[in-house]
């Protein structure tokens, strides 16, 4: 199909005035948001929905034509032209609620990113998130065919009657920059590890404090995993068999993410690799949803945080007024850690800045994510604050004995 019947095509979906859900992160289809931008005089006043992620999507849909409008539930350094101009929209909604918003959304049009997996079969992915719920709401969908790389076999397939529109690109393979582990991540990992007993259910984030964790849960054995989203690190854990799921009392012998996000390497691994046949893609009303998790015995939820203060606040999302990233879904699998048996919920962090000027653990922060109720357990890399239970004093005296010592000084003036 030229460029120009292609063009035709999309404008006879995205007419003025639609509302238009773009897939996020791993799945963003690059190549026809790249065509609609050179195209743009085609296409003006669209409503454009998206969760973007700021190391994978860089392109600013609020820009894409006249009079168009982006909501995010999710900010990144992308917007802060769209942001600048009013033409985007935060929401912050936790993830699992945002599926139940998705699917009761009277959408006009959903485009998603496919490709085939090693047998030929056309798939979505590699990140279904909120899939399930914008097949509910789309009256339109239309596929970008990526033949960059092959989906994994464990991907939902495309279902031809339900498909609009497919359009052939080859957008590049959908990878996530790698992290560096530095010496402070290195040190938390440690720790946190030492967190860690056999046969614990894992969710993790993604970062340089999240890589170093579970690097360093080699020697463990029998972990499960239930998560937003699968790494290289989750991967080489499932490669070596200290990840198997052969505890959880659901999915057992399985690992239950929403998207996949890294190397080239770990595509090729879930493309073709015999162990990622037990690697199922579900979206957040499933990955995210408290009723399912409370069935995971041990399940570990670890996050990490710009700031928590000296009452067990977790700031997530702002710096100062300033709206960073988003809501997300930590603050789901932190409930879910205390629903289930055994459960904890961690967050892990730097205790300050690289320069160690300013400090992460605060007297009050700037914005309040995650209530003092959601978490059990702070760690830095002068420690561990296990808080859950604690009086106000008390928790306010473990945070400030992990926090960095040159800072140590001005926060115990708040509770003198």
């Amino acid at each position: 199909m030229d460029n120009d019947k292609v063009i035709e095509n999309l404008k006879s979906l995205l007419t003025p005035g639609v509302s238009v859900y773009v897939s996020g992160s791993a799945s963003e289809p690059k190549g026809i948001i790249s065509l609609i931008e050179e195209n743009q005089t085609y296409f003006r006043d669209i409503q454009w929905i998206q969760f973007p992620l700021g190391g994978t999507n860089k392109k600013d849909l609020s820009l894409l034509g006249a009079g168009s409008s982006l909501k995010t539930f999710f900010m990144s350094p992308y917007l802060k032209e769209g942001v600048a101009e009013g033409r985007v929209s935060f929401i912050p909604i936790h993830m699992r609620n945002i599926f139940d918003f998705l699917s009761n959304l009277e959408l006009d049009v959903a485009i998603f990113q496919a490709a085939r997996d090693i047998d030929g079969v056309l798939r979505f992915g590699p990140n279904i998130d909120f899939l399930d719920a914008i097949m509910l709401s789309a009256r339109h969908i239309i596929i970008e065919e990526n033949s960059s790389f092959l989906a994994p076999r464990t991907c939902p397939k495309v279902e031809s009657d339900r498909v609009d529109l497919v359009i052939q690109n080859v957008s590049g393979k959908p990878v996530y920059p790698s992290v560096e582990i530095d010496k402070s991540s290195q040190k938390i990992g440690r720790i946190v590890s030492d967190l860690i007993s056999d046969g614990d259910c894992l969710q993790t984030g993604i970062g340089a404090v999240p890589s170093a964790i579970l690097a360093n849960l080699k020697n463990h054995s029998d972990l499960g995993f239930h998560g937003g989203l699968l790494d290289d690190a989750v991967m080489d854990l499932i490669d070596a068999g200290v990840i198997n799921g052969s505890r959880k009392k659901i999915d057992r012998g399985k690992h239950v993410i929403g998207m996949a996000l890294g190397s080239e390497r770990m595509l090729d691994w879930l493309a073709v690799n015999r162990k990622a046949a037990d690697v199922l893609f579900k979206s957040a009303n499933y990955t995210h949803e408290i009723n399912i998790i409370s069935q995971l015995e041990n399940f570990v939820s670890i996050n990490s945080a710009i700031q928590v203060d000296l009452f067990g606040q977790v700031n997530a999302e702002m710096v100062g007024n300033r709206q960073i990233s988003g809501t997300g879904g930590s603050v789901d699998f932190m409930r879910s850690a205390c629903a289930s048996k055994g459960g904890r919920s961690i967050v892990a962090m730097s205790a300050s800045t690289k320069d160690r000027k300013i400090s992460k653990i605060v007297p009050r922060v700037d914005f309040v994510t995650a209530l003092r109720t959601d978490v059990d357990t702070i760690v830095t890399e002068y420690g561990v604050a296990e808080i859950k239970n604690c009086s106000l004093r008390d928790r306010a005296k473990k945070l400030i004995e992990i926090s960095d010592p040159l800072h140590q000084e001005e926060l115990i003036k708040f509770i003198n």
